[in-house]
């Protein structure tokens, strides 16, 4: 019978180099996952994988993961991908209005129809481009709920934020991604 995330940790902190490999290998993919996403640079997000679990292991008799440890760690891992990003001064250049990401998400276009859009889209690069175009807020958010698959309430949690602020952001990011993705997607279908 396989040891749970709070087992492991226990006998991490006492020692049991043997248990965290265990407990890396359970949750690295995961963790590095959502860091290549935050972080946009792959040397970054293994940087800050390592760092990640460094930190997991300084911390492992007082980690408090009684419903696993993934929510545990991309905490830790969101914390040190926020020191990397505010050093480097990762931000939007400017916020836009709901309104105008609505029309550059297409709302109401005619000449370019969902169908057309679908089928241009299908290209996972370009998925793939839309969202590292983002900021890094709004790719955070989109990766916790639509890859990882974390719930409204957790990813409030996880982010510091009150269930509406999460909702609001989640929205915003939905609509960017879509903006991003549309003026990508016109380019393909208009060649």
């Amino acid at each position: 019978m396989p040891s749970s995330d709070r087992e492991l940790l226990e006998r991490s902190a006492r020692g049991d180099r043997a248990a965290f490999g265990e407990f890396v290998e359970r949750h690295s993919a995961n963790v590095f996952r959502y860091l290549r996403w935050l972080a946009s640079d792959p040397n970054d997000a293994e940087d800050l994988l390592q760092q990640t679990f460094v930190a997991a292991w300084g911390a492992a008799g007082e980690a408090r993961v009684d419903t696993g440890a993934r929510n545990w760690l991309l905490a830790i891992a969101r914390r040190n991908a926020s020191k990397l990003l505010a050093r480097r001064g990762a931000t939007r250049e400017r916020e836009q209005s709901l309104e105008e990401l609505g029309e550059l998400a297409g709302f109401g276009d005619a000449e370019h129809t969902p169908e057309q859009m679908a089928r241009a889209a299908e290209e996972r690069s370009l998925v793939e481009q839309a969202l590292a175009a983002l900021a890094p807020q709004e790719r955070e958010i989109l990766v916790l709920r639509e890859l990882e698959g974390l719930d409204g309430a957790t990813t409030a949690e996880l982010l510091g934020l009150s269930l509406a602020a999460q909702k609001s952001r989640l929205h915003r990011a939905r609509l960017s991604l879509a903006a991003e993705l549309r003026q990508r997607l016109r380019a393909e279908v208009d060649r």
